[in-house]
């Protein structure tokens, strides 16, 4: 009985802290953001990409298990640098066989080129809450331009792991072509649509 008691007593506590913490609501005024070097939290960072299927529907996956840094001043946005690496290999969809497939030649070769990678190059401010980044990704051991239209979501801290987190979504289009993916073209369209929820946590 008394073990129980002990154990509602600590789980009240952990609430009452964690509910504390989430009254400093997150602000979405980007001029508020911390100054500083973010790592990539990858529980909560989801690249998905999107395809044409016959025509007829778009189809999505996504890849898993993000890293990488973001170094960003909220007065100099100019400056700001993104470095993000995510492993081809984590590729999935709603399909098992086609997951298979994709990780395979002709398609992303998971096993020759386990890793892609963005890098920015420029980061230029187009309003209040957005940015466009132009950087370079490469894919299947193939570096080409893509530029992906950001928008900031919030920062604060996170209630549960008590890190400062910012949060962001982008989206890009690039021609999977360019990158030798170049499998059932037209039927499957070259052009893909990539989606990107982004969390990054402050470095101590």
């Amino acid at each position: 009985m008394k073990t129980t008691l002990a154990r509602s007593a600590a789980l009240l506590a952990a609430t009452a802290i964690a509910g504390a913490v989430w009254a400093q609501a997150p602000t979405t005024d980007p001029e508020q953001v911390q100054a500083g070097t973010y790592s990539v939290e990858p529980s909560h960072t989801r690249i998905l990409f999107s395809v044409v299927h016959l025509g007829f529907t778009h189809y999505y996956g996504d890849f898993t298990g993000a890293s990488g840094t973001l170094n960003i001043d909220p007065k100099n946005i100019g400056a700001a640098q993104v470095n993000v690496t995510f492993s081809t290999m984590s590729v999935s969809t709603t399909n098992p066989k086609l997951d298979g497939e994709l990780k395979d030649v002709p398609w992303l070769d998971a096993t020759a080129f386990p890793k892609a990678t963005f890098v920015s190059r420029k980061v230029t401010r187009t309003g209040p809450k957005t940015a466009q980044i132009e950087g370079d990704l490469t894919l299947r051991g193939v570096t080409r331009p893509v530029v992906l239209d950001a928008t900031f979501n919030a920062a604060g801290v996170n209630p549960l792991d008590h890190r400062y987190t910012i949060g962001f979504d982008a989206v890009g289009h690039l021609n999977r072509s360019d990158f030798k993916v170049k499998a059932f073209i037209p039927m499957v369209s070259d052009n893909v649509d990539v989606i990107i929820s982004a969390a990054f946590e402050k470095q101590s």
